[in-house]
């Protein structure tokens, strides 16, 4: 189902259609910017991803490129119904609770179904029919964004022009992520930039795992690492946030990556089942200790789509 859009004169520049565009990454930061210069977004907990419509065909790729539009039927499907014969679009892919809050580890747990309560949140446009629209300033391509939305099951990321510290305040009190902050007239950036900035309510980081722990045949949490350069150094023990599928599952994915010795660069004096340093999870924690440990961590799901 296409659509031909009418309207005013058209925007942006006369171009094909591009192929994976490298998404715009926010930095993160300690305060929130205040200022007209700045518009505010609710920070979603999901999966970045972009959306290519053209051809009647709706795909859906992740932040690193990858075609997932075999795991995000029904967001393909939602997608197919914008009202556009071409476009790209960035977004997040949430699992939103009824307080508006989003969960990654319950999105993780629902692709593992059919994935019916997947929605697609969608935040910028950087292509529409036929034209380029990277080089137009944010607010305009939102505008053109939330047009094409109207009548679809695809959400529109709102924005708030608000001083900065107020909306995250906000943000914070009714239990959400955080907050993006975007320079308002600015163009689509290219990769990480201080255009983007974020600053999330909890400190979330992504580490690799490097280890499990079994108190006798029960679970007993991971052991993570951050890479600094070619080495893995330890950044702390996780034993929080898990239940009971969700470590099942962690065991079964770690067990056919045990080795006999420990993948730090220097060795920690714990008894743990070291694993080849492959997986990567996603952990929240509420600071961290001069050594780089995480303190009061929990265990948010496993990042595959890095």
């Amino acid at each position: 189902m296409a659509f031909q859009r009418k309207g005013p004169a058209a925007i942006g520049v006369k171009a094909p259609i591009p192929g994976f565009i490298e998404p715009a990454l926010a930095t993160s930061i300690e305060k929130v910017p205040s200022g007209r210069r700045w518009i505010h977004e609710i920070k979603f907990d999901g999966y970045r991803v972009q959306v290519h419509l053209a051809n009647e065909l709706a795909r859906i790729f992740t932040r690193r490129g990858h075609d997932w539009t075999h795991r995000f039927k029904k967001v393909a499907h939602d997608a197919w119904r914008i009202k556009a014969s071409s476009a790209v679009i960035d977004g997040e892919i949430v699992v939103p609770a009824a307080d508006g809050s989003t969960d990654f580890s319950v999105l993780q747990n629902e692709l593992k179904g059919k994935s019916i309560k997947i929605v697609l949140v969608a935040f910028d446009l950087l292509y529409l029919n036929g034209r380029d629209l990277r080089k137009l300033p944010l607010i305009q391509r939102k505008t053109e964004l939330k047009k094409i939305l109207i009548g679809t099951d695809v959400q529109f990321s709102e924005s708030f022009e608000i001083e900065g510290r107020e909306m995250f305040a906000h943000a914070c009190k009714v239990g959400l992520e955080g907050v993006v902050s975007k320079v308002r007239d600015g163009p689509y950036p290219k990769g990480r930039t201080s255009d983007w900035v974020k600053k999330t309510c909890a400190q979330r980081e992504t580490l690799t795992i490097a280890g499990f722990a079994l108190e006798g045949t029960k679970w007993d949490g991971i052991y993570v690492g951050r890479c600094k350069g070619d080495d893995l150094v330890y950044a702390g023990k996780v034993d929080h946030g898990f239940d009971k599928v969700s470590a099942a599952d962690l065991q079964k994915r770690l067990k056919p990556l045990i080795r006999k010795t420990q993948p730090y660069a220097k060795r920690i004096d714990h008894k743990g089942i070291w694993v080849e340093p492959k997986l990567l999870a996603e952990i929240e924690y509420r600071a961290k200790s001069a050594e780089g440990k995480v303190r009061h961590p929990f265990f948010r799901g496993l990042r595959e789509d890095l």
